[in-house]
């Protein structure tokens, strides 16, 4: 009897800890399309804070525009992401997927940009400093 009770308190447990914590939402968005969300919200923020006049110049609502882009609303996307961060795991590895997007995309933005700055360099020749230019203004009427 003894040994039944600590081995039903066990059971009782780890029985118990199965339940979900949060229930699954009716309309819940798929975990790669909601991956797809983040990302682009992440983006969007982004470039608010970097550049607030380019989404003020064109009205542009970051949250409204991807809810339309995914055709989804504020509660579905509330109701999915609190379902979906409810496995802290999962989710984790979530955001790491996001994370790598937003590194793979930084790298090429960064190879862009050091392009456009090696375009507009003068070349220079055997490594020396381009002659100034001489203007004769006695020349000039």
């Amino acid at each position: 009897m003894r040994k039944i009770i600590p081995f039903l308190a066990i059971l009782i447990f780890l029985i118990s800890c199965k339940d979900e914590v949060v229930k699954k939402p009716e309309r819940l968005i798929k975990k790669d399309v909601i991956v797809n969300v983040m990302y682009d919200l992440a983006v969007l923020e982004a470039i608010k804070y970097q550049n607030p006049a380019s989404l003020d110049t064109f009205k542009i609502n970051s949250r409204d525009y991807i809810y339309k882009k995914y055709k989804i609303d504020s509660l579905q996307f509330a109701k999915s992401n609190v379902y979906y961060a409810s496995d802290y795991e999962d989710y984790k590895l979530m955001f790491e997927q996001i994370t790598k997007r937003l590194d793979a995309n930084k790298k090429s933005v960064d190879s862009l940009l050091n392009l456009d700055k090696k375009k507009k360099k003068p070349i220079l020749q055997n490594n020396k400093k381009p002659a100034p230019i001489v203007v004769d203004t006695t020349k000039l009427k």
